[in-house]
């Protein structure tokens, strides 16, 4: 099995994501709808400047392709410590466990590198394969949200997600 390696998402990888987003979207349907175009990356990359998100790339080693995108939103850090997770794979890489390990790196990455004590993901029920992956990286249901984001123009029903620090191998995060 290949192994993956994670890092955050630059402004020259505009032109590759767009491609792939664009090539995937049938395999994203209907659960996201990514950028497919440089306008449409500029504006996703560049709320993640200014704003309270990190986007991280997951690349396979071997190959150096990408097999996915995470992104950490609305962080909130002092008494709150928690982020909201989202996440997505390309279709070149699906059903060989790369985005499970790439997601645990993000976990890993937001306890132990931002001090996050909680990290939350919101996947529409009939996801099987996402809750599948979250539920193997440690998550656990906490709720259902319905009609909780607007996706593709219809407002989709949720479950939600959650993973403390204080549950994974690495142990708790200590604020510094």
């Amino acid at each position: 099995m290949s192994a993956v390696s994670i890092r955050p998402v630059v402004r020259s990888d505009g032109e590759q994501l767009a491609r792939l987003n664009h090539e995937n979207q049938a395999y994203h349907h209907p659960w996201v709808r990514p950028f497919t175009d440089a306008a449409g990356f500029e504006n996703w990359f560049s709320g993640h400047l200014t704003g309270s998100s990190v986007s991280l790339i997951a690349e396979d080693l071997a190959s150096r392709q990408v097999v996915g995108v995470m992104t950490l939103s609305q962080i909130s850090l002092q008494s709150f410590r928690s982020a909201y997770l989202g996440f997505y794979g390309m279709s070149a890489f699906a059903r060989r466990g790369l985005m499970s390990k790439a997601v645990s790196l993000a976990t890993r990455y937001a306890f132990s590198e931002i001090g996050l004590h909680r990290m939350e993901a919101n996947v529409q029920p009939q996801n099987h394969a996402s809750l599948a992956l979250i539920s193997r990286v440690g998550f656990r249901k906490e709720g259902f949200s319905p009609r909780y984001l607007l996706i593709n123009g219809q407002w989709r029903d949720h479950e939600r997600w959650a993973l403390l620090a204080d549950e994974t191998a690495e142990g708790p995060s200590t604020p510094s």
